[in-house]
């Protein structure tokens, strides 16, 4: 390859993965050219380009330490395989890809989003081309064929309830829920789509490991209430944090149920909720300017949000620990999780 203008050193190893994918060799193995060739550039325009421009962005890779831990959990010494990492950080790509596409977001990772830099059509079969590269990524590490199996039904699981968790948070809007509907529509998606790809991630170091089922199935709730707790911080930091108030405000204009409005929903009586509600609907046909309506919400939630995390948090290292126990490397996970929480603001 002779294009490299869009690589740059901040992810190397699925960046290196990603040009290994395009070299002459794998897409003849792949793609069974016959020895024809597509020019470098038209492959650079077509796919190439806008996947190392968005896999160039920093992201912060928690979901892959997570393999990590569950790998040295499930009794492996060293590093586990590279592509078991790769494999939760591509499929976390790709969704955030199509997620801002359906969604119209205009910023990803400090930089325009890709559909807004190069046009949806190639941003969504670049996403969509994410989704894929897992099973080649699989298939490089050469595991034994029921541990293979096992990797492959939990990928092909993760992505059946991340669309289905999609599919909620694109269709349901806060005001036609009844009040005690949303506290658990916001749950259940929320664990269908955070939860599923940060519960995989968990799951991925324990099976390919060879770890037992009690052990995969602690780590895999363990990811899950995590992926909630990120989410809980993700949606209060839009309302709480001046420096995330564009994401909240996004969230207020699609009038999309948030775990802001499951707190209050079960905070509020039905007269006070309703008029929360009203002013929701309001704010989604823009008669109304949604930090009105973060305004109240801050008001109404106070500091009942973080302890409402908190709280969850506690909950999932007490379970993983009365299976595990004491493991010196969760410290790190929680610390982790602390500095998290304060980036949301």
């Amino acid at each position: 390859m002779t294009n490299t203008a869009l690589v740059i050193d901040r992810n190397p190893p699925v960046l290196e993965a990603l040009e290994e994918q395009f070299t002459d060799a794998a897409l003849e193995r792949l793609l069974g050219l016959a020895g024809e060739k597509v020019p470098w550039a038209v492959w650079d325009q077509a796919l190439y380009g806008p996947l190392a421009d968005f896999l160039s962005r920093p992201g912060k890779e928690f979901r892959a330490r997570l393999v990590d831990l569950a790998w040295e959990m499930a009794g492996q010494r060293g590093a586990p395989p590279p592509e078991l990492r790769l494999v939760i950080e591509v499929l976390h790509a790709g969704s955030l890809i199509v997620d801002d596409i359906e969604d119209d977001s205009t910023y990803r990772r400090g930089e325009l989003a890709l559909h807004k830099k190069w046009g949806v059509p190639r941003a969504l079969n670049a996403g969509s081309w994410l989704y894929f590269w897992p099973d080649a990524l699989i298939e490089r590490m050469e595991l034994a064929p029921p541990i293979e199996l096992g990797v492959r039904r939990l990928v092909d699981r993760t992505l059946l309830r991340a669309h289905q968790g999609q599919a909620l948070d694109l269709s349901t809007r806060v005001f036609d829920l009844a009040q005690r509907e949303v506290p658990s529509v916001v749950s259940v998606t929320t664990r269908l789509k955070t939860g599923a790809l940060m519960q995989l991630g968990a799951e991925l170091g324990a099976v390919a490991a060879g770890g037992p089922r009690p052990l995969v199935a602690a780590l895999g709730h363990f990811g899950q209430r995590l992926g909630v707790a990120l989410q809980m911080l993700d949606d209060l930091g839009g309302i709480v944090s001046e420096a995330r108030c564009h994401k909240g405000h996004e969230d207020l204009l699609g009038g999309r149920p948030t775990w802001p409005f499951a707190w209050v929903a079960r905070q509020l009586d039905p007269m006070h909720y309703a008029k929360l509600v009203i002013l929701a609907r309001q704010v989604h046909r823009r008669d109304a300017h949604p930090e009105l309506l973060a305004e109240q919400l801050r008001d109404l939630i106070g500091e009942r949000g973080r302890e409402a995390v908190s709280r969850h948090l506690a909950q999932a290292f007490d379970e993983l620990e009365a299976v595990v126990g004491k493991v010196p490397a969760l410290a790190d996970v929680k610390a982790e999780i602390e500095l998290l929480g304060r980036s949301y603001g």
